[in-house]
């Protein structure tokens, strides 16, 4: 970020920080944000602390969102919810949660993973194990594999799973592959750790979240990481939230309350403004309609730019080597190059990712496209 700022060429490229940017190049906040916000505002007659459950509605509501209105998780009451500082204190939280029940439980994150997820889950001293997932030099899933490394996971081991958009591969598992993932997580008495970052980015809400709704009716135990960041634009704002699925309800009290403790060691409460303005356009229709159709608007951007530059790549190489582009979800994908190649395509062409080739999608725009495809096309071969 630091050399991208400092990089007075005017065709510089920022594909490397992940947030969502508009065809101006801005990561805007949505009108819909604007309006609850003045009238989370206008309302507001204290700023005392929310508890370190924090807010009830928000709460209430995302587990709505995320499990759907008349999940059998929900009616027996087996779904416990506490909001956090963004998706990371969720998986934070999550981590110790894990490390509190069981100490020597193993979590398998697959491989490659953002690059957070490390040392935010790792940081309690939890151990840490890869499972293999994408190639990005063949730019497939490697489900197979997958699901034989995760057979061998011992019983009661956590698996963390990209719920949708995966960051940084951009490749998601279809419905099939979920099923079979849900059973080998039910035999092996595996639980599972779903990251739900993008919900809305991929297809939609509700598709977005059908894996989710679809393993927690299957297992016993279940922890889902939820962040709003990107689908309401909250960055700065922090807001998240950790779901639990217990066995029972009497269990999931428990866990309520051992969550509010890990809670209060860490950050004590969490922020309220920006879980205030996102349990009023859950709340009221006309803001949730606004929402649904700027995340709408948000998705589509992208998926346009993913199709832009997939097909000026082909026009420039002469081949569909690139197309997983195309066909991929979210914001991101890996481009499948050296470090190396990263290297020149920042000094020669100031084209700016990570050092893993992942590429923000949000970056590319119709002023840019055919120099970025350029570039990509130079640099792929050396």
């Amino acid at each position: 970020m630091a050399k991208y700022r400092a990089d007075p060429f005017k065709q510089k490229v920022d594909l490397g920080v992940g947030v969502y940017r508009d065809l101006s190049g801005n990561t805007p906040i949505l009108d819909c944000v604007r309006r609850a916000e003045k009238e989370v505002l206008a309302a507001q007659t204290t700023k005392s602390y929310v508890g370190a459950a924090g807010r009830e509605e928000f709460n209430s509501a995302m587990e709505e969102l995320v499990l759907g209105p008349a999940h059998a998780t929900r009616r027996d009451r087996r779904a416990r919810t506490l909001q956090t500082p963004g998706g990371c204190g969720a998986l934070r939280v999550g981590a110790e949660l894990i490390k509190a029940a069981a100490p020597n439980a193993v979590v398998h994150l697959s491989d490659p993973t953002w690059g957070n997820h490390a040392p935010l889950l790792g940081g309690c001293g939890l151990k840490l194990e890869r499972y293999p997932y994408y190639d990005p030099a063949t730019h497939e899933l490697r489900f197979e594999a997958m699901l034989q490394r995760l057979q061998a996971a011992s019983a009661g081991d956590a698996v963390l799973i990209h719920a949708c958009c995966h960051n940084p591969a951009g490749a998601d598992l279809d419905l099939a592959q979920w099923q079979a993932v849900a059973e080998l997580l039910e035999r092996r008495r595996l639980v599972p750790f779903l990251d739900l970052a993008y919900q809305g980015f991929g297809s939609s809400l509700d598709q977005d979240a059908a894996a989710v709704r679809m393993v927690v009716e299957r297992v016993p135990e279940a922890l889902i990481a939820v962040s709003f960041s990107k689908n309401l634009g909250l960055y700065r704002e922090r807001v998240g939230g950790l779901i639990v699925i217990s066995e029972n309800a009497a269990r999931a009290d428990a866990v309520q309350s051992h969550m509010q403790h890990i809670a209060r060691s860490i950050y004590s409460m969490p922020p309220d403004h920006g879980a205030a303005i996102a349990a009023k356009i859950f709340a009221e229709p006309p803001l949730r309609r606004e929402w649904i159709q700027e995340l709408d608007a948000m998705r589509t951007r992208i998926q346009d730019m993913r199709t832009l530059l997939a097909k000026r790549l082909q026009e420039v190489t002469g081949d569909e080597a690139f197309d997983f582009i195309r066909t991929q979800h979210g914001m991101f994908s890996l481009l499948g190059v050296s470090r190396e190649a990263v290297e020149r395509l920042r000094e020669k062409h100031h084209i700016y990712m990570t050092s893993d080739s992942r590429m923000n999608l949000a970056g590319i725009m119709p002023d840019n496209v055919s120099y970025v495809a350029e570039a990509f096309a130079a640099e792929r071969a050396i």
